[in-house]
């Protein structure tokens, strides 16, 4: 476990959220994870919020019958854990670093005193918790209503960060056909001939990475 030198929150203005969620302090440190590092996994005790200041991690779930699923990829910016804040006693699902990450991690109780005491932070929170919300309806939509290359199609736009600020990033080469199947809920085999499609009509490249154009949102928006 690496750290960083112990920083106040406290700016010239008041309570700065980034800088509290740049920096270690009070039951806060932070985790410099390579690839296939477990942060947390499903079933043990939900006590602490992560965010992740660099990186991607995947969330992903076992069922009873021992099948694995990836439920999520989520980047720089986003919480992890954050459940426990609502009462949950033990992790419903795994996350793992899939590139080198820096990820912060908040005790429970901390999380909760700074959440009721500082609105800057409160305000910021409630944003993502929303914005995360939305995002799971729309999930569940697509997954319902959607065809195998609509739901490709808009999986690899999330993944390239398309509509964030700035330029869309190159998808990393750890999200290979297999987790991408089992994001969108089908076999590899489909997702291989959507690909193979995608490229030749010039919306993704290979290059060692792969690299989503925003062509493809063409896909997403046709009817």
């Amino acid at each position: 476990m690496a750290s960083q030198p112990k920083t106040t929150e406290k700016t010239k203005k008041g309570f700065d959220p980034q800088v509290f969620l740049a920096t270690v302090g009070l039951k806060r440190t932070i985790t410099q994870c390579p690839p296939d590092h477990k942060i947390f996994s499903q079933g043990e005790p939900s006590d602490a919020v992560f965010y992740i200041q660099k990186g991607r991690v995947r969330l992903t779930i076992i069922s009873e019958q021992g099948k694995e699923a990836v439920i999520a990829i989520l980047g720089t910016g986003n919480f992890l854990g954050e459940a426990c804040l609502t009462g949950q006693v033990l992790r419903v699902a795994s996350a793992t670093a899939i590139v080198p990450s820096a990820i912060l991690r908040i005790e429970k109780g901390e999380m909760l005193r700074v959440l009721q005491k500082e609105r800057a932070l409160s305000g910021l929170f409630i944003s993502y918790l929303l914005s995360r919300n939305m995002r799971i309806e729309e999930d569940l939509v697509d997954q319902l209503f959607n065809s195998t290359e609509k739901r490709l199609a808009r999986t690899l736009l999330l993944l390239a960060r398309y509509g964030k600020e700035g330029k869309p990033e190159t998808v990393v080469p750890e999200i290979n056909q297999e987790t991408l199947a089992e994001m969108i809920g089908v076999t590899r085999e489909r997702v291989n001939f959507f690909m193979n499609k995608f490229r030749k009509l010039g919306f993704i490249d290979y290059n060692g990475e792969l690299q989503v154009h925003s062509s493809l949102l063409n896909v997403v928006l046709h009817e």
